[in-house]
């Protein structure tokens, strides 16, 4: 088997720990597999070289943040490298253009566009063990470029897409997805399996194990993904295509915390209005998520969204300065509560149990939003993790 694996910032914190991860290596290796590993700065190494760009420049050019952020992988991965060596397995440090990424133009945030496999294929064939700084590619002008949160899973996914692997591990600090936080719900349990639609859901509603641009890539390249934690021997949580297993309705419940609503009172119910409200928060790259507008009466009507609590003010300032005299309000004191699994797509009542579970607890619902696999409503925040334990509970999740 080909078997590509990353692994995150606390994994290779230390040199204890990517001595822990070369002996990892070391066993895949030995079970008769070719093994390609992507590895992420240490710990606190990318915080540390933002602090010093910033002692210079708090705005920096970002051509030459691309190019100080990057060092952080390619320290891991040469250190990891000489260990596996100095064990007796060969191994080879590919920056992220050796390895063959290229990407987009954008610096701090580009784009995978394509990756040309040879040189890793060409050291596999040597019988050697190849690992790859992640989070990071080189644009078609040379220059290296970061592909931003979440980079190094990105850079796992789509070299494992690219060498047809039969299986991407990645590497964390948690155990792999549970069906909620349990710092919040001790009662979640681990899932061995979920879809990549419902993971999807679950990453973009504040599960921190996987990003969802990792998720919608893997799902593209039909990747089987797992997700494990580096400081135990536990099996971890498969991510493939949809989950068959008939008893499973819901599969988690996510808790959002990062929230805000802006609300517009006694807009002109015409065409246009809305169109031109949005288009300005778009020119702004403000990300509205969840949006509700009442039934019009005597030719007013009422808008509501939800955006990032750090874009709040930037949302509220565009709008006051459109020059229509808007009657805007916000409340950044929310949360979004989601409920997830791919069983609602055969599956009724979900709905109703949501809002009866609420009701019944004096919870009330500010605003709701469904897709064909989720339900998510925003209440006051101090209800949030309140309403997590309630719909554990009531899906039975618990059990």
């Amino acid at each position: 088997m080909l078997i590509v694996q990353k692994y995150g910032g606390t994994s290779v914190g230390t040199l204890e720990r990517i001595d822990e991860v070369a002996k990892r290596v070391i066993k895949t290796k030995d079970a008769g597999n070719d093994v390609v590993v992507i590895v992420s700065a240490m710990s606190g190494v990318t915080n540390k070289l933002i602090e010093y760009a910033e002692y210079f420049d708090k705005n920096p050019s970002e051509r030459e943040y691309d190019m100080l952020l990057s060092a952080g992988e390619r320290v891991t991965s040469s250190l990891l490298a000489i260990a596996l060596t100095a064990k007796g397995y060969p191994s080879v440090a590919f920056s992220g253009r050796q390895a063959g990424i290229k990407t987009d133009d954008f610096h701090t945030k580009s784009k995978i566009e394509v990756i040309d496999p040879v040189a890793i294929q060409n050291a596999l064939k040597d019988g050697k063990i190849v690992v790859v700084a992640g989070f990071q590619g080189v644009n078609k002008n040379g220059d290296v470029t970061t592909l931003g949160r979440g980079g190094s899973d990105l850079s796992a996914v789509a070299i494992a897409g690219a060498l047809k692997a039969d299986l991407c591990e990645i590497y964390t600090d948690v155990d792999g997805v549970y069906t909620t936080d349990p710092r919040i719900e001790p009662k979640a349990k681990k899932l061995d399996k979920v879809s990549y639609d419902e993971m999807l859901e679950l990453a973009s509603l504040g599960a921190k194990v996987l990003l969802n641009r990792s998720v919608e890539l893997a799902k593209k390249l039909n990747i089987n993904l797992v997700t494990r934690s580096s400081f135990n021997e536990h099996e971890g949580t498969l991510i493939t295509g949809e989950n068959s297993m008939e008893g499973v309705i819901i599969s988690g419940i996510a808790l959002d915390r990062n929230q805000a609503r802006v609300g517009i009172r006694d807009i002109e119910d015409k065409p246009g209005v809305a169109a031109k409200i949005f288009k300005k928060l778009s020119q702004k790259e403000i990300n509205v998520d969840m949006i509700i507008q009442n039934v019009g009466k005597n030719g007013v009507a009422n808008l509501s969204f939800t955006v990032p609590q750090n874009e709040l003010d930037k949302a509220v300032s565009a709008l006051n300065n459109l020059g229509e005299n808007l009657n805007v309000e916000s409340d950044s004191d929310i949360v979004k509560v989601s409920i997830v699994g791919i069983g609602m797509k055969s599956h009724s009542g979900i709905a109703s149990t949501a809002f009866e579970t609420l009701a019944n607890n004096g919870i009330n619902i500010q605003m709701i939003s469904t897709s064909e696999i989720r339900i998510s409503v925003i209440v006051d925040a101090k209800y949030g993790e309140l309403a997590v334990r309630l719909f554990h509970d009531a899906y039975g999740l618990n059990a």
